[in-house]
């Protein structure tokens, strides 16, 4: 009996030292939670960012009002997910897995960055009922997985895919614009835009590399002054006493100091005993100067491109040359400028034949708006044109910007995958659908994960509803009742507010959005639930330096 005692307190005491020993693994400010309360902390988290972006879903969603603290207190209006995200500044770890995936789906596939965030956030809101009915986290994930592979099955049943025929792939790749500019601030003019968008998409052949295409903003005029321009627009002034006009032109782009006719020696003191020995060393940095322009013609070129500035002698000596100098062109503008004319940005001028020209047929000064600009036409690469963007103020502009470059992704993904869905809602409850009887078959718990996705699925046109000012609850029944016949096409209508045919409306999105949606969306709830505990680091102090 003492033995046992002995053996007990002996037990006891370990425990102590052990949970005592855990205690003083972490830094003294470092925290963690687990179990229950970290789970709660993460599916809150996610939950509350899905939240934030839910209201900006479909035609009629919202704007966001977005203001920095910094200096200028810079402001943007926006309704695109991945922008309001990637400003907000989150302390909670599964709120940034969230930003994360949006981030991904913009640089991917361009859209549906709003979609990926609210169906994740769906799935935890789901899961986080699930869990409370004592439904073990890896079941859900299981049930998750065989519900995505469902509903990603069911899609590629329902896909059109017209890329052999090139007049139907046209109005295809129109309606995908269409819709994806119909719930951002190009709605009013969307037919004009859409038209832009697969004007300068179609010009990529194929390709989705969309550095050809240069989007400039000039406030002034109306969204619908906007054109789209053959060649290349560069944002600069063409400066005084130079050729206005050149007819087949040789282009030598540079990033190169122009600025060395003056006394540049800094950190030392040079001592002269009178004013001509200065006059002397201003004569050397001339002479240098004069060289290397004289190196720079050479190359026998009409046209010299410069990222820095170009000081008043070279310009001189440039002008007498009947050379275009074009100084301080913006670093994306010159390595655009190297790209469509088939040049390479120099930097060294002494080996004429290593250096790679740009050619172009015309270079002239054009007028938008009150600015002059220099236009280069007739460019090697011939695909190469620029959109620019007319409108009221810079907010207004700048917002118009990212929703064309949103449609620009998605054309550029769609004709690379041709494979073509009809929108507004179909997309969801035809998975939804596929998803539930997938649910019925499956026997145990797994089923009733798999069930809270088709639930997680059918939130998406309940948003859209919502956002829309209907009656969702209404809508999704009717819409049920309509997708149990064979062969359905009906989604929401918004501007009706009622249940239309996609397909005679024309509302189409592309299948990799869709997909990258379902996906991207699916991995991220899986990854939130799996935490178990967060843990969060002390601060590091900075060392008191003497």
């Amino acid at each position: 009996m003492v033995v046992a005692k002995r053996s007990f307190a002996f037990f006891m005491f370990r425990l102590v030292v052990y949970f005592l020993a855990v205690e003083k693994i972490f830094k003294d400010e470092a925290s963690e939670e687990k179990g229950e309360r970290a789970r709660m902390a993460s599916f809150v988290g996610a939950m509350a960012i899905a939240d934030l972006v839910k209201t900006t879903l479909g035609p009629k969603g919202m704007d966001k009002i977005l203001q920095s603290t910094g200096r200028g207190r810079a402001v943007t209006v926006t309704n695109d997910g991945a922008t309001i995200l990637k400003s907000l500044h989150i302390d909670n770890p599964a709120a940034k897995v969230l930003v994360d995936i949006s981030k991904v789906q913009d640089d991917e596939v361009g859209d549906g960055t709003t979609s990926v965030v609210v169906l994740a956030g769906e799935l935890l809101r789901e899961a986080e009922k699930l869990v409370a009915s004592k439904i073990h986290p890896m079941t859900i994930i299981s049930g998750f997985r065989m519900a995505a592979e469902c509903a990603r099955n069911a899609l590629l049943q329902k896909v059109v895919d017209n890329g052999a025929d090139s007049e139907k792939f046209k109005s295809d790749l129109m309606k995908i614009a269409r819709t994806t500019l119909s719930s951002k601030i190009l709605s009013q003019d969307k037919e004009h835009f859409a038209k832009l968008a697969v004007d300068a998409v179609m010009r990529l052949k194929g390709s989705t590399n969309l550095e050809s295409i240069q989007i400039i903003k000039k406030p002034g005029g109306s969204l619908k002054d906007s054109f789209l321009d053959e060649g290349f627009i560069l944002d600069k002034k063409i400066g005084i006493g130079q050729p206005k006009r050149i007819e087949n032109a040789k282009i030598l782009v540079a990033n190169t100091a122009m600025d060395t006719d003056k006394v540049k020696i800094y950190g030392a003191r040079v001592r002269v005993d009178s004013m001509s020995r200065v006059a002397e060393i201003e004569g050397a940095e001339k002479e240098k100067m004069r060289e290397k322009v004289q190196k720079i013609i050479a190359h026998g070129i009409n046209c010299f491109v410069n990222r820095q500035l170009i000081y008043n002698f070279p310009e001189e000596l440039f002008a007498d040359a009947g050379i275009l100098a074009i100084e301080h062109a913006d670093f994306d503008g010159i390595e655009r400028l190297a790209l469509v004319t088939g040049g390479e940005i120099a930097s060294t001028f002494d080996n004429p034949e290593s250096v790679k020209l740009g050619h172009c047929k015309l270079i002239e000064e054009i007028m938008i708006g009150e600015d002059k600009l220099i236009h280069f036409s007739g460019v090697e690469m011939g695909q190469a044109c620029t959109i620019v963007l007319r409108g009221a103020s810079h907010h207004v502009l700048d917002e118009a910007e990212r929703s064309l470059h949103d449609a620009l992704c998605v054309l550029s993904q769609t004709v690379n995958d041709s494979r073509v869905l009809l929108g507004g809602g179909w997309p969801e409850m035809v998975m939804a659908k596929e998803v539930d009887e997938l649910a019925r078959k499956t026997p145990g718990k797994k089923s009733h994960a798999i069930e809270a996705f088709s639930r997680a699925l059918l939130a998406i046109p309940t948003i859209i509803a919502d956002n829309a000012g209907l009656d969702s609850a209404e809508l999704i029944a009717q819409l049920r009742a309509e997708h149990h016949k064979e062969g359905c096409t009906a989604g929401i209508d918004v501007l009706s507010g009622s249940v239309g045919d996609m397909a005679e409306l024309g509302i189409s999105e592309a299948f990799k959005v869709k997909q990258a949606v379902l996906l991207s969306a699916t991995e991220a709830a899986e990854m939130i639930l799996r935490v178990d505990e967060i843990i969060t680091c002390a601060p590091r102090r900075r060392e008191d330096r003497m």
